[in-house]
């Protein structure tokens, strides 16, 4: 269901965006903005000391407010909003609900960086499609099958290890972890109802990427948050803590978080739904691995054996046996070809030249992600730099410095 309709809208994206931009490019951004808007949100919120997620979430809601409305008076990025039947009903039914299903999520992903490590955050992700899965059998979307079942049991094992093995565990942080999850299960599972039900405008909804379904909900989500942001945190702001991050850097950082949204628009008009499901998979675990190298976290061997299976579990959820099997075999063979050029001990036989090979869009998400992994590697050690000290702030509990 997710895959065909990635189809849909790239089929209807691909037009707009030219043949003259490699693809590659598109998927190294999407890897590059998502990762570096993690990060940024932990160093802001975790490092930096500035406890306030949910005005910082706010505010890149509101950024995303000014700059959405801006694009769509200046460029035809946002001309996908001239399909949508946008009716007062429509507006009430779907974008006012999932929107605040979409801004609990926010809230809850920007507050577990004040307890949780980078690395733990996405090892906690990877339960994802399982709350996605139980949301939808409970609303009566998809029926329920015991192989799916024994699948998101695996899933649920390995997230359970890496949690057992976490040393620097919170259960706050957890639960709050847990409910942006929740909460994102609950807002793809609605989207997909209301898609069902027929309605014309509700059917609109379908032909919104990313991007104007930022110019819809944020709108919405900002208004909640601002609410949100009095009742809970407002009475202790200080503006010295704005002060000490600095303008520039919570701009940059709202900046970022929107080009997020930009590049997965192009993202999803110039890839196929295989390469975005592993581009996605691939993207988690160098995350992982750069949080690591940057924060220097610890990670127990328990907890990488308990997330080597939850993504082992969550590869085969995505993608299926069969797919798995095609990719592993095609990869053996294009190392054994690889090999064979190298030590010149091919046969020589005249057989065809792409045999072995993996298909050109998985090679290009492979390289790529390695170049924007490599790149968030140098930003993040230009930004931390390693040292506390840099950035005026003593070093955190939740996040070891040094090795």
């Amino acid at each position: 269901m997710a895959v065909d309709d990635v189809e849909r809208q790239a089929e209807k994206i691909r037009p707009q965006l030219g043949r003259s931009i490699h693809p590659a490019f598109f998927i190294a951004s999407w890897i590059f903005f998502s990762n570096v808007t993690i990060l940024f949100n932990k160093l802001i919120i975790g490092t930096m000391g500035f406890k306030y997620p949910v005005i910082l979430t706010c505010w890149h809601l509101i950024f995303a407010t000014i700059a959405t409305q801006f694009l769509a008076r200046t460029t035809t990025l946002l001309d996908g909003r001239k399909k949508v039947k946008m009716t007062g009903r429509t507006y009430l039914r779907a974008i006012v609900p999932i929107g605040l299903l979409y801004s609990a999520s926010l809230v809850c992903s920007n507050m577990v960086y004040m307890y949780l490590s980078v690395a733990f955050i996405q090892m906690l992700k990877a339960a994802a499609p399982v709350a996605v899965l139980l949301t939808a059998w409970t609303w009566g979307v998809e029926e329920p099958s015991l192989k799916r079942f024994l699948n998101i049991i695996i899933i649920v094992f390995g997230v359970g290890l890496a949690s057992i093995g976490e040393i620097d565990f919170s259960f706050v942080g957890f639960m709050f972890q847990l409910g942006g999850i929740v909460f994102e299960a609950m807002r793809l599972i609605m989207i997909q109802v209301l898609l069902s039900g027929g309605d014309e405008g509700d059917e609109s909804v379908k032909k919104m990427d990313p991007l104007v379904s930022l110019y819809y909900y944020a709108p919405v989500c900002a208004v909640m948050n601002v609410m949100i942001a009095v009742a809970s945190e407002w009475g202790r702001f200080d503006w010295a803590d704005v002060q000490r991050v600095g303008m520039g850097l919570l701009l940059m950082n709202a900046l970022v978080a929107f080009l997020l949204n930009v590049s997965s628009v192009f993202l999803i008009g110039k890839t196929s739904g295989l390469v975005m499901t592993l581009t996605g998979i691939l993207k988690n675990i160098l995350l992982v691995v750069v949080a690591v190298m940057i924060w220097h976290t610890p990670i127990t061997a328990l907890q990488a054996f308990g997330y080597s299976i939850a993504l082992g579990g969550l590869l085969y959820y995505s993608l299926g046996w069969d797919q798995i099997v095609v990719i592993s075999s095609t990869a053996g063979l294009y190392v054994k070809s690889l090999w064979e050029q190298v030590t010149g001990t091919g046969s020589g036989s005249g057989e065809d030249s792409t045999a072995g090979r993996l298909p050109a869009a998985v090679r290009r998400a492979l390289v790529m992600g390695l170049a924007a992994v490599t790149i968030v590697v140098l930003l993040g050690g230009f930004l931390y730099g390693g040292n506390s000290e840099q950035l005026g702030v003593p070093p955190p509990s939740s996040e070891k410095v040094g090795w």
